[in-house]
């Protein structure tokens, strides 16, 4: 007999490339993690630390499903990353150790709400509101490392109804993937199941309903969803 006083929450799970659900424990996403993106939101790419935030395990979308239209916005902005998939924990990881923390990788969109971060910003008030609503974290299949390898270069793009809206590389992340897992990993101690969302590339802008959006990482994989 269950000693629950209601039904647990469902564990939120990505498909894995080739067979198998990764189960989400936490969402850490690495705030201004590429220098043109960074100058665009009004920061300096050459003194900054990273900084993190998060998003709850249920915001994840999967399956190219379609996302709703968030409330209490007016300028829904898309973001696309890198999503690296933690298999193993530890806190005060090495940076030469990190990569082997690594289960695998996928492409996924960090949905803002960006006129409520604003807000937030300029008030000195948190952000949760602005980054971690429902749905706000469509993700592609994950690719384990052991097939992928651990991509450090790549195009990452996305498209917006077929038009390219973001076009960078992965060797232009400010902090890389060792070394983001090594200074998260001082903060925190690391679980399997954590995703680190890993930070945007310049030309984040709004999106509105019956927007198709579609994301692609160079030997990683692809993410969409539509606005609806």
């Amino acid at each position: 007999m269950s000693s629950y006083v209601i039904d647990p929450p469902k564990v939120a799970v990505i498909p894995v490339a080739g067979g198998g659900l990764f189960p989400v424990r936490r969402i850490f996403c690495v705030g201004r993690n590429y220098a043109e993106h960074t100058r665009e939101m009004g920061g300096d790419p050459d003194r900054e630390e990273p900084f993190f935030f998060t998003k709850p395990s249920d915001a994840v979308l999967t399956g190219g499903a379609d996302m709703p239209y968030p409330p209490k916005t007016a300028d829904l902005h898309h973001e696309m990353e890198l999503v690296v998939a933690i298999g193993k924990g530890g806190k005060d990881i090495a940076e030469a150790d990190a990569l082997s923390h690594v289960f695998g990788y996928a492409a996924g969109f960090d949905m803002t709400r960006r006129d409520l971060q604003g807000a937030a910003k300029k008030a000195g008030k948190p952000w949760d509101m602005g980054k971690g609503f429902d749905a706000s974290a469509p993700i592609g299949e994950v690719i384990p490392a052991a097939k992928a390898g651990h991509p450090d270069k790549g195009l990452i793009e996305l498209k917006v109804n077929g038009a390219v809206r973001q076009s960078s590389d992965l060797a232009k992340m400010i902090w890389n993937v060792p070394e983001t897992i090594a200074y998260l990993s001082n903060f925190v101690t690391l679980a399997p199941g954590d995703l680190i969302m890993t930070g945007t590339p310049e030309g984040v802008a709004a999106v509105v309903k019956g927007d198709l959006l579609e994301g692609a990482i160079a030997g990683v994989g692809t993410v969409r969803t539509r606005i609806v």
